[in-house]
């Protein structure tokens, strides 16, 4: 929706984004097995949690988070977090990694950017992405 200059801009809608990664991004500056996390909405939106859960036994692995103002074709690595090891089983919680936004710390994304998102080490059974946003 369009807004007029000095106004306030509330939320219009609260939403999930998801992502799943299995691919190994081993390069920092493009989308090679990236995967797209968020498109922002018409006037930006504003990131309140972003965490990782793996969905398989999996390594020590980074979780990478990236900004791009041209939908993919430059990346700039903006936030990173390790997963810890962990052995997949039916009688334990899979651990959550979590990137630290909230709503004291959120990141505020601009209508034009979108964001994405990658893992260190290959993973068959993947690693799911989870993303609490508000669009405004």
């Amino acid at each position: 929706m369009p807004v007029t200059a000095n106004s306030i801009i509330t939320p219009q809608a609260v939403r999930s984004a998801n992502a799943v990664c299995t691919a190994a991004k081993t390069t920092y500056g493009d989308s090679t097995n990236a995967v797209k996390l968020l498109t922002p909405g018409a006037n930006g939106s504003v990131l309140y949690g972003l965490k990782a859960l793996p969905r398989a036994t999996v390594t020590a692995t980074q979780l990478q988070l990236y900004r791009s103002p041209d939908n993919g074709t430059t990346m700039y690595l903006i936030n990173s977090a390790l997963m810890a090891a962990y052995t997949m089983a039916q009688t334990t919680a899979a651990p959550v990694t979590d990137f630290g936004y909230s709503e004291s710390t959120p990141l505020r994304v601009n209508s034009a950017d979108t964001l994405w998102v990658g893992i260190g080490v290959a993973l068959a059974g993947g690693i799911a992405f989870d993303a609490q946003v508000e669009d405004l």
